[in-house]
């Protein structure tokens, strides 16, 4: 990339981050805002307002839109660092951005008691092609909202693999799947 590619994409990653922040800004307040209310690389959005619904939770339920969840957490307790890089086009910045508005729509009808507090599709993402096929439907919300929240998941769906997992019965039970340090000896 050499020097002047390498500020070109610092300036990329910078006005993509600001574009997510200035979307957003209706629904997540963005932490850390400098000079001219501008963000560096990544906006840190500010999800512990709401009562009833974490920031996991919308990560997991990220997952359902197709996007990887953001790194939670870090540097605030109860937020999301998003972080788009310069290669992400305008396309999927604006992809990400609905998929937020559209939980945030989520959130609030938790937050007003239109929606379960516990069974809703936030707790209970991300919802896989198993879960979501299976003969028994036992929510109080469509499979349609869970698999299929925004009409362009039809035409371009990734199905997480694995539903949520309790994690701190994870931390707790750690399990290795590789082998023994015996399988390396001469």
């Amino acid at each position: 990339m050499g020097p002047d590619g390498l500020t070109d994409a610092t300036k990329v990653a910078i006005l993509n981050a600001n574009y997510i922040a200035h979307r957003l800004e209706k629904f997540f307040p963005t932490l850390y805002r400098g000079h001219g209310n501008l963000v560096a690389h990544e906006c840190i959005l500010d999800l512990r307002q709401f009562k009833s619904v974490t920031a996991e939770d919308v990560a997991k339920r990220l997952m359902d839109y197709g996007f990887h969840a953001p790194t939670l957490s870090f540097p605030v307790a109860g937020t999301l660092m998003v972080e788009p890089t310069e290669s992400e086009s305008k396309f999927e910045l604006d992809r990400f951005c609905d998929a937020m508005i559209a939980i945030h729509a989520e959130i609030m009808a938790v937050e007003s008691g239109a929606m379960d507090k516990v069974n809703n599709p936030l707790k209970n993402a991300p919802h896989t092609a198993d879960v979501v096929s299976a003969n028994e439907w036992n929510r109080p919300y469509t499979r349609e909202q869970a698999a299929y929240p925004v009409p362009s998941l039809r035409e371009f769906k990734f199905w997480p693999a694995v539903a949520r997992v309790d994690n701190v019965f994870g931390d707790r039970n750690l399990v290795c799947s590789c082998v023994g340090m015996e399988a390396y000896s001469a």
